[in-house]
């Protein structure tokens, strides 16, 4: 048994409860198997099945557990080929195998060389590489039926989840118990927080968000979905890693290739143009050179080569990180479908709007080294959760943007993509003609939140209530903080909250009476304060707002995440509706779907009165 199955099993951190933790969705496949060995019935999920060479398969799950099989039932008794590892026998022509990362792995090769057009794994098919909207799973799973649901009414395919890693998603579930992974930098908090800081793993996420397509019946509608593997980090202290996090991500059908690390520690040269001569190819530079005309942009020769010198060094580490993930495909999977992925470049990290030269220039470099690039996130000086003020500007800072793009075939994503204004997503929309991802992964928290506070239910209420109290107090304390940049953003949290509810904003003349305001606020999903801390609660050990409980990968953490798998029908579905109803109006915004097909999907929405019913209509 994996170290990380035996740490979950130890702690009584069950799937059913707390999924995603660990690469595989069978914790205990002995007990499971003892079972099944002995004729006993495990329930199936009847919309999960599908054909291989082999025959038909099935997925299993004990509910208690959590704890997953897959049955495969043969064409013939004597049928052969290709298997799962750990089969036990069944009755005549049916065996069980646990439902295993590896055995994931092996069957989606058996899935997508019987049937290239599967949708039950995330693939770069059909325009997901040219437009697509990208849901982020912040802290929980349970806004994937919502996301099957919006896809399946609206016929869309989008990137049905996406995360950052290592920063929000584990990179390395080993490394995690050994206590040897990194920490993240939150200025904002005026802390340090452990990479991971969500406590899902990605190849948990990866494996999950399959199943669930398979528990649903997604994937007999044959709509394409991607699986975005966010803001890999190229370069500084990562290069001591990227073993390790291409081999995590290997399930993920799209790449985001974040180049800040590399370009954050790139010194200036003193002379740019001898760098360049003295580093990279005369092919490579007349090529870009090439390009960067063709794209309409014009620049001086010094210009062209201060920027190469900058770009450089990064793009040649994501060059190398690129070799790795190809590879590894090739390695592990047999069919050009299942071994192709998206690339995404991404340049928002970087201070400042980003320019078009800079947008040129890098494309340019990345097609002269063979790597095709489908989406560019460039910086637009975008907040999260809040609208962009000016959509004649925005318009503009788009315009120039695309006009590079267009010239490259190449769609741009737009990071930080919440909370933006329906004007703001349809200049978005219009001036691309749609060639665009969104982004979005905070507003997901910020709707489990709107779920809690509408339910009637007594235990969601509870668990909102400590929600909103913990980001309250982590606001309390940010502001009266040494750290003057903790303090600045906890008091413009706190001010934005108090203004909105009619009162003075004047508060900060001594802790107790800050206290006192923030404590007559009835809790409120649209208190700021809320919304930039409440990511933060999911993994703080025993529920507490201090820092040194915040991204706890212990036992004490995972229990805290399991209470928002705890929430009730009505919360639930509060939840689904939201997320759903989220997806819908960037949908339409954008235009990427036709209005009629979105009022049509919010009339569905509207009349459910369960999420039984919702889920029976994907």
């Amino acid at each position: 048994m994996s170290a990380i199955n035996t740490f979950l099993l130890r702690n009584g951190l069950r799937i059913s409860s707390n999924p995603c933790i660990s690469p595989d969705f069978c914790l205990d496949w002995p007990a499971l198997a003892a079972r099944l060995r002995a004729g006993e019935t495990v329930p199936a999920h009847p919309r999960s099945r599908f054909e291989t060479a082999a025959g038909a398969w099935t997925l299993l799950e004990d509910a208690a557990s959590g704890d997953c099989a897959w049955r495969l039932e043969r064409r013939t008794e004597t049928q052969h080929g290709p298997m799962l590892q750990d089969g036990v026998a069944g009755a005549a022509r049916v065996s069980f195998f646990p439902a295993s990362f590896a055995n994931l792995l092996r069957l989606k090769n058996l899935v997508q060389e019987h049937n290239p057009s599967s949708t039950i794994f995330p693939t770069a098919a059909q325009r997901l590489g040219q437009s697509s909207l990208g849901i982020g799973a912040r802290f929980t799973t349970l806004h994937w039926p919502a996301v099957e649901w919006a896809m399946s009414r609206l016929w869309i395919g989008v990137t049905a989840n996406q995360n950052s890693i290592p920063r929000e998603l584990v990179y390395d579930v080993d490394a995690m118990l050994d206590g040897r992974l990194d920490s993240v930098p939150f200025p904002f908090i005026g802390a340090n927080v452990p990479e991971g800081h969500q406590g899902q793993s990605v190849e948990g996420m990866s494996h999950g968000c399959v199943l669930s397509k398979l528990k649903t019946g997604f994937h007999l509608r044959g709509i394409p979905w991607s699986f975005n593997a966010d803001h890999q980090p190229i370069g500084g202290k990562f290069d001591a890693r990227e073993d390790a996090l291409v081999s995590g991500c290997v399930l993920a059908s799209y790449i985001t290739f974040d180049l800040s690390p590399e370009l954050a520690q790139t010194p200036a040269p003193a002379d740019p143009a001898r760098w360049v001569r003295d580093r990279v190819e005369p092919a490579v530079v007349a090529m870009a050179g090439r390009r960067v005309a063709a794209a309409g942009v014009a620049m001086g020769e010094a210009e062209f080569a201060r920027l190469l010198a900058h770009v450089w060094p990064s793009l040649e580490k994501m060059k190398r990180r690129d070799e790795k993930y190809g590879a590894a495909r090739a390695e592990l999977f047999t069919t050009d479908v299942g071994r192709g992925y998206l690339r995404e470049l991404s340049i928002d990290e970087l201070p400042g709007l980003t320019m078009p030269e800079t947008t040129a220039v890098m494309l340019a470099l990345c097609e002269s080294l063979g790597m095709k690039i489908h989406f560019v996130a460039p910086a637009f000086g975008f907040q999260k959760n809040m609208p962009y003020p000016d959509n004649g500007a925005l318009r503009e800072l788009i315009g120039r943007q695309w006009s590079v793009c267009e010239k490259f075939g190449v769609s741009i994503g737009f990071h930080s993509g919440s909370g933006k204004s329906a004007e703001n997503y349809r200049v978005m929309g219009a001036v691309t003609g749609g060639r665009l991802e969104i982004k979005t992964s905070g507003r997901y928290t910020y709707e489990m939140g709107r779920a809690l506070f509408a339910s009637a239910d007594a235990s969601d209420q509870a668990l909102w209530r400590d929600w909103h109290a913990f980001t309250r107090e982590l606001a309390l304390l940010g502001s009266f903080s040494p750290d003057p940049v903790e303090s600045r953003m906890a008091r413009s949290f706190v001010a934005d909250a108090l203004e909105k509810a009619g009162q003075s904003a004047d508060v900060f003349a001594s802790q107790a009476g800050c206290r006192a305001a923030l404590e007559a606020l009835p809790p409120s999903p649209e208190h700021m304060f809320w919304f930039e801390y409440n990511f933060l609660f999911v993994l703080a050990a025993g529920g507490r707002a201090a820092k040194a409980a915040l991204g706890d990968h212990t036992a004490a953490g995972y229990s805290q995440r399991a209470r928002f798998y705890a929430i009730s029908a009505e919360g639930r579905l509060n939840y689904s509706r939201n997320v759903a109803r989220y997806i819908v109006f960037l949908a339409e915004n954008t235009g990427l779907v036709p209005p009629g097909t979105c009022a049509t999907a919010l009339g569905k929405l509207d009349a459910y009165r369960s999420l039984d019913q919702m889920l029976e209509d994907i």
